[in-house]
């Protein structure tokens, strides 16, 4: 009988379960990635559990135990920190399989201006939202790694991810509409709405995609750049 204690953790399986399986698929082998994938998880991972926990502490957001286990790591419940291994998993292989499909770069001739669109419109609502932490930190820490990669990395992929991260998108929104409560009775995480613009795209606050962009973009880019370093002789 299911337990809904265990609601998180079970969002987290199957977020990765099917990803996982279908990376031994012959013709496009996700899993001869794995050597670079789990290092370009793992440092986002670990940037991420420690901006969440300050949040956790300061209030910022928080979590309903009624679908927790009980197992907590500091303050972050362990379907928390296991949030930051399974999602970018199957966001990263989603990104490998629309590459593996779709031969031809959609966004690619159009990768500088959607960046810069996204980073004037970023600067604008965080400066705008200096006092509410959520909104602020998320989209300036956004536009800085935006900038960083467009003067120092520049990556020919960027145009691959934007066209990618709109199918991830659609299960991106499916667990965190769970998570801050559609279909469910309460919310699983919940938020300080006096720390976000209030905004909800049915029960998801509006930040959620854009934190959700800088943390795949982060594994995408390790990814990508783990796999072009040539071997040591």
């Amino acid at each position: 009988m299911f337990s809904e204690r265990f609601l998180y953790l079970w969002l987290d399986i199957l977020s990765i379960s099917f990803p996982l399986i279908y990376s031994f698929y012959s013709p496009a082998p996700f899993y001869k990635t794995w050597k670079h994938l789990w290092i370009a998880i793992a440092i986002p991972a670990i940037f991420f559990i420690v901006w969440d926990e300050w949040f956790t502490q300061m209030g910022v957001w928080g979590f309903n135990p009624r679908y927790l286990s009980g197992i907590y790591l500091g303050s972050l419940p362990l379907e928390e920190v296991l949030f930051f291994i399974c999602i970018p998993y199957a966001c990263v292989f989603t990104y490998y399989a629309l590459n593996y499909l779709v031969k031809k770069d959609h966004f690619g001739p159009y990768q500088k201006g959607i960046t810069w669109a996204l980073v004037v419109l970023l600067v604008t609502v965080g400066a705008l939202s200096y006092d509410r932490w959520y909104t602020s930190v998320t989209f300036f820490l956004l536009a800085i790694y935006l900038l960083f990669l467009h003067y120092r990395v520049k990556p020919d992929y960027l145009g691959r991810f934007y066209f990618a991260y709109l199918f991830i998108l659609i299960p991106f929104f499916i667990v965190n509409g769970i998570l801050t409560g559609s279909f469910i009775d309460e919310q699983v995480v919940w938020y300080n709405d006096a720390e976000n613009l209030g905004l909800r795209m049915g029960t998801i606050p509006v930040e959620d995609t854009f934190y959700g962009m800088l943390l795949i973009l982060m594994n995408v880019t390790l990814l990508e750049t783990l796999k072009k370093r040539k071997p040591m002789p």
